[in-house]
């Protein structure tokens, strides 16, 4: 988590990742799907927030930015004739969640990564289905989705499914959870390659620290075999 924060601090000097996969065509299938795994463990749907209900007049909203490690760098070499000259993926994001009745927070963000044409827009709905107390723990279900524009070489949608719990000690609201990822990348222009349907699991532990006026977040998750690192500073009330 250490390297993930440091990398995150850096951002501004490390986004130079050029995001057009020129060369998508000279993967093999194989090395087609490690790179789909790769992007789609930094894609999908963030919220980094414990699932601990805002209630009907709660919101969060939040800046904040995660980081995704690229384990196959040849691969990407190889798709982006070199471009992809960082060790991962770094991909500032806005993020606003709101309060419902019956225990209902829904949630949009927005990110992209610098310096390059990846865009991504993502949605959540989550139920609580314990919302946790002083003895009791806050549990909520999680269906989120996400969609990946501005990259012409090929589409990907994001659809993810976990439950998570969390429980305060004042300004304190440790969470941690489980779900799976699945995914669906189609190249474009690429007649060698096939569509990859994926099924990943995750799992993500984090933290939430309410000030008053700033709220901070910080959160890990595993996903596959790709691992991020997530901060976010808002207002959560």
């Amino acid at each position: 988590m250490t390297r993930f924060i440091g990398l995150m601090l850096l951002l501004g000097a490390t986004a130079s990742q050029a995001a057009s996969f020129n060369t998508l065509q000279a993967l093999s299938q194989e090395q087609f799907r490690q790179l789909s795994e790769n992007v789609a463990a930094a894609a999908q749907f963030k919220g980094v927030t414990p699932p601990e209900p805002l209630g009907v007049i709660g919101f969060d909203i939040g800046l904040g930015v995660s980081y995704t490690t690229i384990e196959a760098d040849e691969v990407f070499d190889i798709a982006s004739e070199g471009d992809f000259d960082v060790a991962g993926l770094a991909l500032p994001r806005l993020t606003v969640h709101k309060g419902l009745p019956f225990g209902i927070d829904v949630g949009v963000s927005a990110s992209g990564a610098p310096g390059t044409d990846i865009k991504i827009l993502g949605a959540e709905v989550r139920y609580a289905i314990m919302e946790g107390g002083v003895a009791l723990p806050a549990i909520g279900i999680r269906a989120s989705g996400s969609v990946v524009q501005g990259v012409d070489e090929m589409d990907m949608q994001n659809v993810g499914l976990d439950i998570s719990a969390s429980k305060g000690f004042l300004m304190l609201t440790p969470y941690a959870g489980i779900g799976v990822l699945r995914s669906t990348v189609t190249p474009n222009d690429a007649p060698d390659l096939e569509e990859e349907t994926l099924s990943l699991t995750k799992m993500f532990a984090g933290v939430n620290l309410n000030l008053g006026l700033l709220n901070l977040t910080l959160e890990a998750d595993k996903t596959g075999d790709y691992s991020t690192g997530s901060l976010k500073a808002g207002f959560r009330f």
